[in-house]
């Protein structure tokens, strides 16, 4: 509770205001009077009250006196708001030189002074709440010793006054999560900080701690008594101011209510068990208190559910691939799987798509949508995001096999190739081939289309035809004969196929031939 000191030679004055604010509600209480400055002086010192309620005119040692002491004083630093007569105005003024808050005119009117007091404690709060995050790595030590149970008994007293805890505040431990996905957003401290300082006020106050990059502690302070029900609109209020100004999806995370600084790390663990039950809940928001009773799955998908999906990045059926991965998101949901076994069954799919890229002779290079999504594991994502960066980087991965399939293919096919150009003189077809190096013959004859824009029996003809030709120019072998040596085992028919190609006979090539030598020779 902040310390009021009243200072004012009217008894009635100080007796009515007593009645007249309701102190508890303002989380604050008088801890003093005075009928003169020189008293209050002197309580003042034994006090050290947070605010100072004083009149003007005053014996002994008038308000503006009191008040230019208090500023000279190395160990008094109060809030100070005048009353006083019209008539005190201007010396009103004077005072306002020496950082007095505010003043206000007698008679005093209740609402006028609630909200001035109101204003005080918020000054207040955030003098000591700004006071305390400048000593910068020392408080945010003390914070996190505080969270994590690490404060020493000899410096519980000290914690709890730095940040303003006293015997009627609550706390509670908020995680905050920025989902981003693999986006990795920078957001600062400061930048949080500056968000959420609107929301402090006399009733509430916050601190935060950033435990790594996106993902932040929120010590929530409740200055009175909070029923669950204004808990929670807290909360929301926290997330919807988060969401609104980072312009990214928020998750919070949050522990239980306690009444003693002592039992933060209870809250502080209570949110860290909350966090891991975002992929089941459907909310932003998830308090401790609704889901402590429902279990979480926590094993991995097995092999067999995993199988399916290779199938379908192997043989390129993107349909069945986006359908099989949804109904694994559904599969996390339904069964309320925790993020670690979310985590560890989506490794499971990753090292079998590995496997199979390996035994391809890839690389995990070509696969660095799927490698950035394993080292990430399961911070910065909810199950949205998560499931649209699975299949993306599934896409990936099925090109990225899908061009090692074509590269192996090609490494197959031009070993075809090289054996039909040293056996293009035997008995060979696309049948003979294909089963020589054990592929299926259609998907050979499809592949070598594709890849020499011919198909296979043309490539064959026309290379038979162009040995042929060399025969024809460099021997005097008989029709037959080259026939035979070129794999034609019929030489009518060897004559057909040639005379197609080349729009003349074996013979006629070959007389063509003989008379461009004699027309060169005369």
């Amino acid at each position: 509770m902040l310390k009021v000191l009243l200072v004012d030679d009217e008894m009635y004055i100080r007796k009515g205001m007593h009645e007249l604010i309701d102190w508890h509600s303002l989380g604050m209480e008088i801890a003093g009077e005075a009928e003169n400055g020189l008293e209050a002086l002197n309580k003042a010192e034994c006090l050290h009250p947070d605010v100072i309620i004083t009149d003007i005119r005053m014996p002994i040692l008038d308000g503006l006196e009191l008040i230019r002491a208090v500023d000279k004083s190395p160990t008094l630093e109060p809030v100070i708001i005048i009353i006083s007569g019209y008539h005190d105005f201007k010396y009103a003024q004077q005072a306002i030189r020496y950082g007095v808050q505010d003043y206000i005119l007698k008679p005093i009117d209740d609402e006028e002074m609630t909200a001035t007091l109101q204003k005080a404690a918020n000054l207040i709060q955030n003098k000591r709440k700004h006071a305390f995050l400048e000593e910068g790595q020392a408080s945010r030590i003390m914070l996190k010793d505080m969270i994590k149970g690490q404060i020493r008994k000899e410096d519980e007293i000290r914690y709890a006054e730095m940040l303003g805890i006293d015997h009627q505040t609550s706390l509670i431990i908020v995680l905050f999560e920025l989902q981003t996905g693999s986006e990795h957003r920078k957001v600062t401290l400061h930048q949080v900080n500056d968000i959420l300082h609107p929301l402090a006020d006399h009733r509430f106050n916050l601190y935060v701690i950033e435990e790594q990059l996106g993902r932040f502690a929120l010590i929530v302070l409740l200055k009175e008594p909070s029923p669950k029900q204004r808990v929670v609109e807290k909360i929301q209020w926290i997330q919807n101011m988060l969401g609104d100004h980072l312009g990214a999806d928020v998750g919070l995370y949050a522990g239980t209510l306690v009444d003693d600084m002592t039992d933060a790390p209870r809250s502080y663990a209570e949110a860290e068990e909350a966090s891991k039950h975002k992929f089941a809940e459907s909310g932003s928001v998830i308090h401790y208190t609704e889901v402590k009773d429902r279990a979480l799955y926590v094993f991995n998908i097995n092999q067999e559910e995993v199988d399916p999906l290779i199938l379908s990045l192997e043989e390129r059926n993107r349909g069945a691939c986006h359908e099989i991965v949804q109904d694994m998101f559904n599969k996390f949901h339904s069964r309320r799987f925790s993020t670690q076994a979310v985590t560890g069954s989506l490794l499971r799919c990753i090292t079998g798509i590995l496997a199979v890229v390996h035994e391809m002779g890839g690389t995990d290079a070509g696969l660095q949508k799927l490698k950035l999504l394993a080292e990430q594991g399961q911070d910065g994502w909810n199950l949205r995001l998560l499931k649209l960066a699975f299949l993306d980087a599934l896409e990936e991965a099925e090109e990225y096999i899908a061009q090692l399939r074509m590269e192996q293919s090609k490494g197959d096919i031009n070993k075809i190739k090289r054996y039909i150009d040293s056996h293009y003189m035997e008995n060979i077809s696309l049948k003979s081939i294909a089963a020589q190096f054990y592929m299926n013959p259609v998907y050979l004859g499809r592949l070598f289309r594709k890849s020499y824009n011919q198909y296979f029996n043309e490539y064959l003809l026309n290379l038979r035809v162009q040995e042929a030709q060399k025969l024809l120019r460099q021997t005097d072998l008989r029709m037959y004969e080259v026939a035979a040596r070129i794999g034609f085992q019929n030489a009518d028919y060897f004559v057909t196929q040639f005379e197609k190609i080349v729009n003349m006979t074996p013979t006629a090539y070959r007389n063509l031939l003989k008379e461009d030598g004699q027309r060169g020779a005369q």
